[in-house]
């Protein structure tokens, strides 16, 4: 099976040793994608405009791999704090293809720079 790393600038570089993205098998598997500005480098206050970026970041990253938002199947959202949980969803159902693709939320994760969420993902590279 080959392997191939997406990469795009519409989506923050990644912070070490690994790929924005990996497409292979017909699936598009994302790293962990946080609320970080891709031309800046800035990261906004508050879980809603994290979450919302994070998203924004995740949606550029699929598109770079050839897929979108709606070929979504599979995310995990770590976020910091718990009682953040319904503005987070709230944010997230904006985001979502009908129907939603299946999900793990893990909460009170620490996570870098002060982060408040980070999303990975999995997709499809197309229609079934």
């Amino acid at each position: 099976m080959t392997r191939r790393r997406v990469h795009t600038e519409n989506a923050p570089a990644a912070l070490g040793p690994y790929s924005q993205a990996i497409v292979a098998g017909g699936l598009v598997f994302c790293s962990g994608t946080a609320g970080i500005d891709p031309a800046t480098g800035a990261i906004p206050d508050g879980i809603e405009a994290q979450t919302d970026l994070a998203l924004r970041n995740l949606a550029a990253t699929l598109e770079a791999a050839g897929s979108s938002m709606d070929h979504l199947v599979k995310t995990t959202i770590f976020y910091a704090d718990v009682d953040d949980f319904a503005t987070l969803n709230a944010v997230y159902a904006r985001h979502m293809p009908t129907p939603p693709p299946a999900r793990s939320a893990p909460a009170n994760i620490r996570l870098p720079r002060g982060l408040l969420v980070s999303i990975d993902a999995i997709a499809t590279l197309g229609d079934d």
